[in-house]
């Protein structure tokens, strides 16, 4: 771990589709440098959850309910990454009330932490516009497709390969063309292309950006 100074204050937003190594990156780059580390993405995950247990129903109440019962502990929960409920999170994700109820959620999670990595789909663009770092995560999808499947072969033995891409290309597709914060590279964000990296050639790089740009803020860290 690499302990940075008390007196500096470091945020990174990192973006990019579906199981494009964002979230691996995200949680790499926090343990390495001691930060708070949150993924939006599980936000949006967890409120598709919520609607699918209460019979497929929600409205602007439920969602706002929903978002103030959040807790990180209640985010770590495998049932978030079925394809259901990732196809229902592209959907809820353009709805312009429930973006705005997990926004706050983001917003004060972002301002009362001094070292933080926030990993998602507009956070460069949109939520943490003025991010020390930006990050654009990309994956090819048939890397992208076997990484998903990995994971929810933990709690699913009988989920596809074809599935699993069906439902990526479906979530990607929704994120992209939608109107309201789009998936899209932020202007002055940093491309990491992950599809032919492993974990550990991932965390080096991540880790020689993320020095690199607090030497140029502060100087020698």
């Amino acid at each position: 771990m690499i302990r940075l100074n008390k007196k500096i204050k470091f945020k990174i937003a990192a973006d990019g589709g579906s199981a494009s190594g964002k979230t691996t990156g995200g949680k790499l780059i926090a343990k390495k440098f001691n930060m708070k580390f949150l993924s939006s993405g599980t936000l949006y995950r967890y409120c598709a959850l919520k609607i699918v247990e209460n019979n497929n129903k929600y409205n602007v109440k439920f969602i706002n309910k929903v978002s103030k019962s959040i807790t990180l502990k209640k985010l770590n929960n495998n049932k978030l990454y079925s394809p259901r409920v990732a196809e229902l999170s592209a959907i809820i994700a353009k709805k312009p009330f429930v973006r705005k109820a997990l926004k706050n959620f983001q917003k004060n999670f972002i301002k009362n932490s001094r070292l933080v990595v926030v990993e998602g789909r507009d956070i460069g663009s949109k939520i943490m516009v003025s991010a020390d770092l930006k990050l654009f995560f990309k994956c090819s999808i048939k890397e992208k497709s076997k990484r998903r499947l990995k994971e929810l072969r933990k709690q699913n033995k009988k989920v596809t390969l074809k599935e699993v891409k069906k439902a990526l290309i479906f979530r990607d597709s929704m994120d992209i063309s939608r109107r309201i914060s789009p998936l899209i590279k932020a202007k002055n964000a940093i491309s990491v292309d992950t599809t032919k990296l492993n974990i550990k050639k991932m965390e080096v790089k991540l880790v020689n950006l993320v020095k690199k740009q607090i030497k140029k803020k502060y100087g020698n860290i």
